[in-house]
Parts: structure tokens; C-alpha cells; sequence
């Protein structure tokens, strides 16, 4: 398989001067990837990032806007296929609904790697939607890179009609002026769907709660976040000033423990961290408390997830 910098004849038809508009879809297993590949390009951490996998567990929108294209980027959460719970199938949901409305798909792997998880996200790819592989994490691969990378691209492209092959590490951002350049003859001719300030269509409030579940993340156990998640009981806003409060809930006593940590250290560690990751994005002031609720089985409710703002 070689690798193309140009799209089929059909898509590059009109004059490069034509602004254009459209959405790209970001696809993949758990931990390829995703996030970071969104924040780099947006420019902006709107998508909130871990090692460990279901970190991102709703549709993230991510806009980048220049003089002759408006991108507009969907971080959909990593295709689940070991756990059968009520939350994951709502995440699964969220992947299969995106792919059917969008104008580009990024189907994100790591560089040198295919496996299972990854061939269940490909069976799931629009035959009738472009598809560019993205070959991430580059720079994990070290010297032999050509002698890894050529037969892996072979095999790839034995597997599916990629439009286009992008090896890169979202990472390090090498090649993300290239993704651009790439992407840009896909999008349909069109007006901007948002302000060109416009970096996300998520709310403040929703990105305060994805902070702090990030911070959970990071410094809790492999159990704990799957079987916790983050409410904004309030938000308000004063000038430049954030008053945000808010609910981690988590399904057992013995996981509130593990938040709160020896005499509430790991807690504070959480706070700390979310309100200056607060501060940062939203250029201001940020008052935060954190209060942590027991409720066991809500992964599993159909009806709390809808209420807890999952699909």
C-alpha cells in the first residue's frame, strides 16, 4: 500500500479558494490515541486524555477554523467489546451514530499494531464515507521504523479501501499540518457551522466535569473508573470567577476511600489539579468543591446514564 497525499479526482474538483465545512470523525479501539490526535488538532485540550481505556465516554466536538476550511472534529469513545454494561453499550451507540452522519472518518490505530479490538472498529466503517487511516504513535517506533512500517501498511490496506495513509504521532504533532492538507479536500463546499473563535460546542459546565474525571483517573486504581463519574451540581460564573461544584460518584464505600485518600490527600491532589486545569481553559478564577457519593449499580441503569448526560 502506498501512501497518497492527494484524494480521488471527485473530491478535488473545485477551485482550492472555495471554503469549506465539515465533519470528521475520530474512530478507533481504546488507547489509540484519540484524544490526544483531537487536542492536537484543535490546538486546545478540549478532550480529556489517560492511559487507561474508556477515558473519553461522550461525543466531543473540536473546531478548528482557518482562512479557507472550518473542521469540525468528533472524539467518539473507544469501540467497547469486553464489558456488556448498560454505560458501554451507550458508548458503543455513540460511536455507531457518529459514523453514520459525517463527511470523513479517521480510523486511528497504533503504528505497527492490528488486532482484534481493532478489526471489530473496522467492521463497523461506512463502506460510502471516505476513511483515512491514521498509523499514531510513531514515535514509540524506534530505528527499524521502514522495516515495521511497510508490511503493516501492506496489510492494511489488504483490509480496507483506505482513501489515504497518515503515519504520525498526535503526540508529538509531527504531521499534523500534513493530516490538514489532507483532510481539507473531503469537507463539502459550504458556510462555517460555528463562530471561527468556536473551539468546542461543549459547555463549560461539561468540560469542568471532564476535567475532574480526568484527575480521578490518573490517581486512582485500574477498577475505580469504570465505576465512577463525575456531576456538576452548580455552576456559576461571576465576571472572570467559576464557582463549580461538584458530585464524584462511585459505586462502592471501599472506592469513596480510595478518592478521599490518607486524611483526604489524594482528594485534595484531584482538586488541585482540576481547578488549575480549570483556570488554564477558561481564563479565570476557579472555586471548586468536591463532595463523593456512593450509589451502587449506576453503570448498569439505563435510565440514570440518560440523566447523568450519556446517549
Amino acid at each position: 500500500m502506498t501512501e497518497s497525499t492527494h484524494p480521488q479526482q471527485d473530491a478535488a474538483d473545485t477551485p482550492a479558494a472555495a471554503f469549506r465545512c465539515g465533519t470528521v470523525a475520530i474512530v478507533g479501539r481504546p488507547n489509540v490515541g484519540k484524544s490526544t490526535l483531537m487536542n492536537a488538532l484543535v490546538g486546545q485540550k478540549i478532550s480529556i486524555t489517560s492511559r487507561k481505556a474508556q477515558t473519553t465516554r461522550h461525543r466531543i466536538v473540536g473546531i478548528q477554523t482557518t482562512d479557507d476550511a472550518q473542521y469540525v472534529f468528533v472524539d467518539t469513545p473507544g469501540f467497547q467489546t469486553r464489558h456488556a454494561s448498560a454505560l458501554n453499550r451507550s458508548l458503543n451507540r455513540a460511536v455507531t451514530s457518529t459514523l453514520s452522519s459525517v463527511d470523513l472518518v479517521l480510523f486511528v490505530v497504533e503504528a505497527g499494531y492490528y488486532g482484534a479490538d481493532d478489526e471489530k472498529v473496522l467492521s463497523l466503517l461506512p463502506k460510502n464515507t471516505p476513511v483515512l487511516l491514521v498509523a499514531n504513535k510513531l514515535d514509540r517506533i524506534g530505528e527499524n521504523r521502514s522495516e515495521v512500517m511497510m508490511p503493516f501498511l501492506e496489510k492494511m490496506g489488504q483490509l480496507f479501501p483506505f482513501r489515504e495513509v497518515v503515519p504520525m504521532s498526535a503526540k508529538t504533532r509531527d504531521h499534523i499540518a500534513r493530516l490538514f492538507d489532507i483532510i481539507r479536500p473531503y469537507l463539502p463546499e459550504g458556510e462555517p457551522m460555528y463562530d471561527a473563535d468556536a473551539m468546542t460546542d461543549r459547555s463549560e459546565r461539561f468540560l469542568a466535569s471532564e476535567i475532574i474525571r480526568e484527575k480521578v483517573f490518573r490517581w486512582t486504581g485500574d477498577e475505580l473508573p469504570y465505576t465512577s463519574t463525575v456531576i456538576i451540581d452548580k455552576f456559576e460564573t461571576e465576571g472572570r470567577l467559576r464557582r463549580v461544584f461538584a458530585t464524584i460518584l462511585v459505586e462502592r464505600d471501599a472506592h469513596k476511600a480510595m478518592i478521599i485518600g490518607n486524611k483526604g490527600s489524594k482528594l485534595k491532589q484531584i482538586s488541585t489539579e482540576a481547578r488549575l486545569d480549570m483556570e488554564k481553559l477558561f481564563d479565570g478564577k476557579v472555586y471548586l468543591e468536591m463532595w463523593i457519593k456512593v450509589k451502587s449499580g449506576w453503570a448498569d441503569n439505563e435510565a440514570g446514564l440518560r440523566a447523568y448526560g450519556y446517549e
